[in-house]
């Protein structure tokens, strides 16, 4: 049995919390993992909180420094839940620790600093992870299977959005999302980068695209200790603060393969509380997928070989491990948090078996690689190629 010992950066944030109870959980709901996972740090700027976190998940050390946890001996896996800003640095300096690292999307803000640390990542033999978690859903990994074997031929289009609602009134408060120095892409980073993973793993590598990323509320309220997605009172004499990354963004794309795409998000969907979907068109048949229905995929194949014409509702169950983890029986959904421990697990595994899985450091330079087109399509007002790190 490997003994793992984890370290998680930014241990009190939403996805911090999500992570550290992904751990803690790991055992108990995967009998095969081959592994004895122990959580040694939980690291945030807020002291107390994670003081309070630690004694609830068994007495780990906690600090406000996340160099105590990255200069450990014992530590092997270093998990960045941190602001966009600094996930560049730290996690090079896991890295050249010789840790393995987990890192939330957006791996870095720029495509530079991304091929950067995929090649010392090469350079070390280490393994790396970033959060795209989206595609680790089983409907999209069927998705992928019906791609890959052919089923609906050669793809020529592909659709996608993404949107939430959380700053949709000019009200809604100023969080460090917006912030410019702390999160540089804004929503093209936070979200657009979502659709960008279902695109890379689904369809492949970009090769242009042309992009507008407007910033829409330049300056919204500031109030003390907002957090995302939270409502406030705004009082008539609030102070405002500037916002200082996009709001939106829409695009169209040309793939490598030949297809193209049309893209749009948002954090400004007033009503849309969470909207993700996509659709994929081939040759010979076309999915699409709403996560309204989450684990469920519609699927249309040329008529033949006694197949009627029309899309066919597919719901994926317990014959695919990153369903029947949880649950016996078809069409009873997963959650968010369900579909992250999946995905914290197959980090896990990754370090067990010392085997890479989509996305690795490598795979989200790709993604990086759009983000950072995007902002440079809007800002020229061009067609801009995407440089994938190839």
């Amino acid at each position: 049995m490997k003994k793992i010992v984890v370290a998680v950066l930014g241990a009190n944030g939403w996805m911090g919390k999500v992570h550290s109870n992904a751990y803690a959980g790991l055992e108990r709901q995967f009998g095969d993992l081959g592994a004895e996972v122990r959580i040694k740090w939980l690291i945030d700027q807020d002291e107390a909180a994670i003081e309070k976190l630690a004694r609830r998940l068994g007495g780990c050390q906690t600090s406000t420094d996340w160099t105590d946890a990255v200069s450990d001996p014992e530590v092997d896996l270093i998990d960045i839940c941190l602001p966009d800003k600094i996930h560049y640095e730290v996690a090079k300096a896991a890295l050249q620790a010789g840790k393995h690292v987990y890192c939330e999307k957006p791996m870095t803000d720029t495509g530079d600093q991304a091929r950067e640390i995929a090649a010392i990542a090469r350079e070390k033999g280490l393994i790396t992870r970033v959060g795209h978690s989206f595609p680790v859903n089983p409907a999209h990994r069927l998705a992928k299977r019906l791609i890959d074997n052919g089923d609906i031929g050669d793809i020529t289009f592909f659709k996608g959005a993404q949107h939430v609602d959380t700053h949709g009134s000019p009200l809604a408060p100023f969080i460090w999302r917006l912030d410019g120095d702390l999160a540089a892409t804004g929503i093209v980073g936070d979200t657009g980068s979502h659709v960008f993973s279902f695109m890379d793993y689904l369809v492949g590598p970009i090769d242009e695209l042309t992009a507008h990323c407007p910033i829409l509320f330049p300056e919204r309220p500031e109030v003390s200790g907002a957090v995302y997605g939270q409502a406030v009172e705004i009082a008539a004499d609030t102070p405002k603060r500037a916002v200082t990354n996009p709001d939106l963004g829409m695009l169209m794309c040309r793939f490598r393969n030949g297809a193209v795409g049309i893209v749009d998000f948002s954090r400004i969907a007033t009503g849309k509380r969470f909207v993700q979907r996509y659709e994929i068109y081939g040759t010979k048949g076309a999915i699409t997928y709403d996560y309204d229905n989450i684990t469920r995929l519609h699927v249309y194949q040329a008529p033949g070989n006694g197949r009627p014409a029309g899309f066919t509702a597919v719901d994926v169950g317990p014959d695919m491990p990153e369903y029947g983890a949880y649950l016996p029986l078809a069409n009873f959904g997963l959650g968010y948090n369900e579909i992250k421990a999946y995905e914290v697990r197959e980090v896990i595994g990754s370090i067990v078996d010392n085997r890479e899985i989509w996305p690795t450091f490598t795979d989200a330079q790709r993604i990086v690689g759009l983000v950072d087109a995007c902002m440079e399509s809007h800002a020229s007002r061009k067609w801009v190629q995407v440089n994938n790190g190839n």
